[in-house]
């Protein structure tokens, strides 16, 4: 896995999970901007998939294996992308903190990802 990456992604995410809860701090929903947000964590969280998967497709090893590694790179793409979809249906401070939870959620998965590739 690429270092730089995986911090770069974890930055975004914890950057998006204040964000997310000063607007929930503040009493406002997500709104555009905080989907904008969403959306470049996302394109980072799948660049990193595409990344992993070309790296076990050329013989690279993760540690803990390919299949948990996949399984955490997975989890980690769809993790911000899920608590937005969950935050337009509860379009009150509970959406941003939502999405400031998934965001942390997928800050902690970056590290277990570094734990399994074995860096």
């Amino acid at each position: 896995m690429l270092d730089a990456l995986t911090v770069a992604v974890s930055a975004a995410a914890l950057a998006l999970a204040a964000w997310c809860g000063f607007a929930a701090f503040r009493d406002q929903p997500t709104k555009d901007w905080h989907f904008i947000g969403m959306a470049v964590v996302t394109l980072l969280a799948l660049v990193q998939l595409v990344i992993g998967v070309v790296q076990l497709a050329r013989g690279e090893k993760a540690d803990e294996g390919a299949t948990i590694f996949v399984a955490y790179l997975i989890g980690a793409f769809a993790a911000v992308p899920a608590a937005g979809f969950l935050s337009l249906a509860e379009r009150t401070r509970w959406g941003s903190a939502t999405v400031a939870a998934g965001a942390v959620v997928l800050a902690v998965l970056e590290v277990r990802l570094h734990d399994i590739w074995g860096a």
